[in-house]
């Protein structure tokens, strides 16, 4: 078993050139490495990890990060799902409170399994459901205003704090057109929160337009596919 995580082929790119294509089309030769989106629990975690809320507590109880309401509303018992609070919100998928009757739905949307049987090979899918929970769901938001603040913290300039934001979550500095981009949209949400200030208080918790268009740049890099995707 340690063969394969200790051969070069496990850390191969999954890109190819066209020669590479050509000669191992279907990848038989395993002439490049797997790419595939992450599985849920990996997801949430690399989020948390980014961001820089995720906990390291090994062991315990089962906990309950946020979902959305009305998942337990169960007409046969009026058992409520109580919010985790502190640390035990930010701990690793694999701790997360499971029901097989009422599954936690940003696992569910990136095919995790209610468990009722042994899965040997989950089948992936690919729905709106999945970007709307990376992009709306509150356990992402948070991270997504942990990462802004984690960014804010960086540097003493926009650029270098933009950067780290990137590299927090893809592990590598952004390329100078991808910097820029990043820089005019960040920009642009700010102009539009100082117009809506309301809505900015929403979406940053309570803090100002600056807040609020950070928490949108650091929610879109979260949910850039190089984040979502092994490769």
């Amino acid at each position: 078993d340690r063969l394969l995580p200790n051969n070069s082929t496990e850390y191969q790119s999954p890109r190819a050139t066209p020669e590479i294509l050509q000669a191992d089309p279907y990848n038989r030769l395993v002439s490049r490495g797997p790419r595939f989106r992450l599985e849920g629990e990996m997801i949430r975690d690399s989020v948390l990890a980014a961001s820089g809320l995720l906990s390291r507590k090994v062991g315990g109880p089962s906990v309950f990060p946020p979902q959305p309401p009305g998942v337990w509303d169960l007409p046969y018992n009026d058992d409520r799902w109580e919010e985790s609070k502190g640390e035990d919100r930010y701990r690793r998928a694999l701790y997360t409170f499971v029901r097989r009757s009422a599954m936690y739905p940003a696992m569910l949307n990136f095919d995790a399994t209610s468990r009722e049987i042994c899965t040997v090979r989950r089948v992936r899918t690919n729905t709106p459901l999945a970007a709307l929970t990376t992009l709306n769901d509150e356990a992402f938001l948070e991270a997504a205003r942990a990462l802004a603040k984690r960014a804010l913290a960086e540097g003493n300039t926009e650029s270098a704090r933009v950067a780290a934001a990137f590299r927090f979550a893809t592990a590598r500095a952004p390329k100078p057109n991808e910097a820029d981009k990043l820089l005019t949209w960040l920009a642009s949400e700010r102009q539009y929160f100082e117009q809506h200030l309301e809505e900015a208080r929403k979406v940053s918790a309570g803090g100002g337009a600056n807040e609020a268009a950070w928490t949108m740049l650091a929610n879109a890099i979260l949910n850039l596919d190089e984040v979502l995707t092994k490769e």
